[in-house]
């Protein structure tokens, strides 16, 4: 990969704390679970998508760790609560 093709550092990290937000794990079976993992994903996305906004609005300096560390700040404030989903297989069994 040449140096063209990288990302620049600031927005792979911009990236990388979007990535963090969403990947949250799937809810175990239990319906509080489910309603839970949906409030928490919902929350986490609407933070992203208004820092984001914000970010196109007001592009200036600085405004991409700013954004990356508002991100990371509200993921932290909101983790996950709810009992994740297990399969039951082993980790080799799960391929």
């Amino acid at each position: 990969m040449s140096e063209r093709d990288r990302l620049p550092v600031d927005v792979a990290d911009l990236l990388s704390a979007i990535v963090e937000a969403l990947d949250v794990p799937l809810p175990s079976n239990d319906e509080d679970d489910e309603a839970a993992h949906h409030e928490l994903l919902d929350e986490r996305a609407a933070g992203a998508r208004i820092a984001l906004s914000v970010l196109l609005e007001h592009p200036g300096d600085g405004a991409l760790e700013d954004t990356t560390r508002y991100i990371r700040e509200r993921t932290a404030k909101h983790p996950v609560t709810y009992t994740p989903f297990r399969s039951g297989k082993t980790g080799s069994e799960a391929g």
